[in-house]
Order: structure tokens, then sequence, then C-alpha cells
């Protein structure tokens, strides 16, 4: 059953062409690993909430943007050894530091319905 890590961000806009460039570089690493597809998609009309949101998740500031990304992979147990063998693999450190604070990422898997 196809399997996808989503992941929700807050990028600071000064950091967009880093953020683009650091995604454009990790497409190659989790398709090396398995990966059936990789997506990074720049927030454009996400509003705030009033009780919940995509800003409030990743508590926004103003000079950020939400970015929105996932992985397709075959199955879980693929997305499983596939995202342990990404992380250590040499090229990930080859990538350099995100352009974001990872504290306030939010993630998680899920099968698909």
């Amino acid at each position: 059953m196809p399997y996808v890590n989503g992941m929700v961000v807050a990028v600071p806009n000064a950091s967009k062409e880093a953020y683009i460039r650091m995604a454009r570089a990790m497409v190659p690493l989790f398709e090396k690993h398995g990966a059936l597809e990789v997506v990074d998609c720049w927030g454009v009309d996400v509003p705030p909430g009033k009780v919940t949101s995509f800003p409030m998740a990743v508590q926004c500031k103003e000079d950020e943007t939400v970015v929105f990304s996932w992985i397709t992979w075959p199955d879980k147990a693929t997305a499983d050894s596939g995202m342990e063998a990404a992380m250590s693999d040499p090229a990930m450190g080859e990538i350099g530091d995100f352009p974001f604070d990872g504290a306030r990422m939010i993630f998680g898997g899920f099968e698909r319905i």
C-alpha cells in the first residue's frame, strides 16, 4: 500500500531560494533510496486560523512562509528503510544546513486511502 511522509515547516522568505536548492538536492537522494515522488510546495494561500491552521501549527512568523512537502513511497517498510538510509547517506551531509527552524517542523507518516 502506498505510504506518504508529510511535512509542514515555516521558511524565512529571505531563504526561499536556499530552500529550493536544498529541496532539489534532496530529490535524487530520496529517489536513490526508494521514493517514488518528492514534492515541495511554497505557500501562496495559507490563511491564519482562529483555532488551528498551518501557520499556527509551525508558529509561522510574519517574515516566513509555510511550506508543505511530501514523499511518496511504495509502502511503509520502504519508507522506513529509505528514510533511514537517506538520512545516513554521505550525500545528506553535502546538502548543508536546512534553511528553516527544524524544531517547528511537523511531520508524520500516512497510508493512502
